[in-house]
């Protein structure tokens, strides 16, 4: 075989790559998994953005090349979208750049800003991809602690402390996937000045502003955010579209330029029929937000009983289609979850996937039906 690049000997194939296969072969040995470890939505998107999507099949051109900056139309909706949901202004011709899904717009930053040997700050715990990215790209990625005792926020006294002359990027998140934790105004307003101050480029991945929470928020919406801010969002979540791979990402003219000379050289553009039916879910009324939160507040409470089942211990008031639990002390996470899988044939994800602060704690999905958490349930009872 021929000899693979050495970025590749610094990652490993992505977790939940590795677990799905072993889940689907539990599968074909006839046991009856319940998959409560990904967030893939099971609900329907909307239904004015499938019949969009169908319709404009037959529109003309829309089997070829799309722009690489997505339809005029769609960025226009995004922007009014972060005016009408989160109180920004935004350019819809200038500051808007939609994404086949935003786990790509991090590839894309990370390669429009980084050189071999820069550094970046990553959360721990945090989404595993942007230290494998960081890797991929010979960066090397600088893990800053979240803890329980200070509500799963950034410690900027302790990042101040640091040698921070080689850092190009910093990785937000909140709502903070994997906790659902949500930040508080000041946050903001730190991590913006923090990125000032030291001529870094704050990311914060915003995918989860829409799922059980009342409070939803754009790092956009704070003064200065876009001369050192880039915000990622997507319609995964909120739109149960996840395998549709719309993104986007929102920021200032001179930021987007840069990604777009990465996002130009690596794809043809997006789908014209995704594109017509991203619109329309982006129209959504405030009864879709209702109805989604509805039925992730029952299996919400049907999680937090699996939860006690399994004598962990969790916040009432994290948000998102996760539930972060804590385990009894001294019990290791993996082994845990590994045990779960084998007596109950229950998927959960341990929490050392998101990093060494993960260690204690298991990641329960909202993304399975009430019947099925309530089968869960009596497996464990």
């Amino acid at each position: 075989m021929i000899e693979v690049a050495d970025r590749l000997k610094h990652v490993e194939e992505y977790y939940f790559s590795k677990k799905l296969r072993e889940v689907a072969f539990l599968k074909s040995q006839g046991k009856p998994i319940i998959n409560l470890g990904i967030g893939s939505p099971d609900l329907e998107p909307p239904f004015n953005a499938t019949m969009h999507l169908k319709d404009s099949l037959d529109d003309e051109g829309a089997n070829k090349y799309q722009s690489y900056q997505g339809l005029p139309e769609l960025r226009e909706e995004i922007a009014y979208f972060y005016k009408k949901r989160y109180k920004v202004s935004l350019s819809g011709q200038t500051e808007v750049l939609p994404l086949l899904g935003s786990k790509e717009g991090i590839m894309h930053i990370s390669m429009a800003f980084l050189n071999k040997g820069d550094e970046v700050l990553v959360p721990n715990p945090g989404y595993p991809t942007y230290s494998a990215v960081t890797k991929l790209l010979e960066a090397k990625p600088i893990l800053y602690d979240l803890k329980a005792d200070n509500h799963w926020l950034p410690d900027f006294i302790a990042l101040e402390r640091l040698d921070l002359s080689k850092v190009k990027i910093m990785w937000v998140n909140y709502p903070h996937m994997p906790t659902g934790t949500n930040a508080p105004n000041k946050f903001y307003d730190e991590v913006i000045a923090f990125g000032k101050r030291h001529n870094i480029l704050i990311v914060n991945d915003n995918p989860y502003s829409f799922v059980l929470n009342n409070r939803p928020i754009s790092i956009m919406r704070y003064s200065n955010a876009k001369l050192v801010c880039l915000e990622l969002n997507s319609l995964s979540k909120t739109f149960n579209m996840a395998g549709w791979r719309v993104g986007t990402l929102v920021g200032s003219y001179e930021h987007l330029s840069a990604v777009l000379k990465v996002k130009s050289n690596m794809d043809s553009g997006m789908f014209y029929g995704i594109q017509k039916g991203a619109i329309e879910a982006l129209k959504s009324s405030d009864m879709w937000y209702a109805s989604l939160n509805s039925i992730y507040e029952k299996r919400r409470k049907l999680i937090w009983q699996l939860a006690e089942a399994l004598n962990c211990t969790y916040d009432n008031d994290a948000t998102g289609m996760f539930i972060w639990a804590k385990l009894p002390s001294k019990i290791k996470s993996e082994a845990f979850t590994d045990k779960v899988l084998k007596k109950h044939s229950i998927f959960i994800t341990p929490g050392t996937v998101f990093g060494s602060n993960g260690e204690g704690y298991v990641r329960f999905s909202l993304c399975a039906p009430e019947e099925t958490i309530k089968e869960a349930i009596t497996r464990i009872k």
